[in-house]
């Protein structure tokens, strides 16, 4: 998948969606569960009620508390929906038993098939690069891939998130699937060698690093730094413009990318309203506005990026089947555990 800055409207085809909704839904409600923490999500959740006339009942919380609560409620759950970040734990929550496979023509064809679960119990709505960050001042030849990253010239220039983190995981088993167990076990332990400093913090915290020199080479989600653009980021902000980025692996596989997105409970006692809020979701309406409101790709094709996310230029997207990158997980902890990677 390759990602354009296209500012030119489209017609709407969450448009026709929400009227379809809306006829076959007139009222109810759907319980939702959900860890993004967003309040610019509030406008996904004000229209789909507009169109729809669904009450949109929510609980926030941290993935694993909120995969814990719904085995724990069980056949009593109230929690139709599960949305969440990063495919480790939407794979979580399917392996834990609490998502349930659907039948959704409209899922199936408008999520790209590497996206979603191979048995439809989750799917994706948006997306952030795992982008490779540089000091331009101190950096005249950055990594241009992920497993650049561990040659031995950036010794001591590297900062990362620790192991623990779902996006460490998660680009790991990427590369275990693009490259082999031996080749991701190598990249590993270059990372750990090239470390600055132990890994900590989250994804603004390695930005910020660059900016007060820790680091001279970090990675995080676009997100994180198309905020900054676009809002005022203490300690980021001010300083931005010292910063150089680079989409990796582009005459490779592609810039990993980071998945955001949700499935229907195992036990919905409002399934058919749970369906219909997902296949909004995958609306033209709404995939706009996840780039609008949070600075994220949309994963419809098509669909037109804002002007902030766009500045960030066009790219090729690894297209690896995410279901397939979650089977690697745990070898990619087995290697993170090996070399010392904290």
């Amino acid at each position: 998948m390759a990602f354009t800055s296209t500012f030119t409207s489209l017609a709407l085809a969450g448009a026709t969606l929400a009227a379809g909704t809306a006829a076959a839904f007139a009222d109810g409600e759907v319980n939702l569960y959900s860890s993004r923490h967003y309040d610019t999500d509030e406008r996904l959740y004000s229209d789909f009620t507009d169109a729809t006339g669904i009450t949109i009942n929510r609980i926030e919380g941290k993935a694993d508390e909120l995969i814990a609560r719904m085995q724990a409620e069980g056949a009593n759950s109230p929690a139709d929906v599960l949305l969440t970040v990063d495919t480790s734990r939407l794979t979580r929550a399917k392996d834990s038993g609490v998502l349930q496979s659907i039948d959704s023509d409209v899922l199936e064809q408008r999520i790209p098939a590497n996206l979603q679960d191979d048995d439809n119990q989750w799917f994706g709505f948006s997306q952030r690069a795992r982008i490779i960050f540089y000091d331009k001042a101190d950096v005249q030849d950055p990594p241009m891939d992920y497993l650049s990253l561990a040659d031995p010239e950036y010794k001591g220039m590297v900062c990362h998130r620790s192991s623990s983190n779902t996006y460490s995981q998660t680009l790991l088993a990427s590369v275990i699937e693009n490259h082999g167990e031996e080749a991701a076990r190598a990249w590993a332990q270059g990372m750990v060698d090239n470390f600055a400093r132990d890994p900590q913090g989250g994804d603004t915290d390695q930005l910020r690093a660059l900016i007060s020199g820790e680091c001279e080479i970090s990675i995080a989600n676009s997100y994180y730094f198309a905020r900054a653009l676009r809002t005022d980021v203490t300690g980021l902000s001010e300083e931005i413009d010292r910063i150089g980025w680079i989409f990796p692996a582009q005459e490779a596989e592609g810039a990993h990318m980071n998945l955001s997105g949700g499935g229907v409970a195992a036990n919905a006692p409002n399934r058919e309203n749970a369906v219909a809020f997902l296949e909004y979701l995958s609306s033209d309406q709404a995939q706009q506005y996840f780039s609008n409101g949070n600075d994220e790709f949309p994963t419809v094709e098509g669909v037109p990026l804002s002007e902030t996310v766009a500045k960030l230029g066009e790219f090729k997207a690894d297209d690896v089947n995410l279901s397939s990158v979650a089977e690697n997980l745990p070898a990619a902890q087995r290697i993170f555990n090996d070399v010392g990677w904290k």
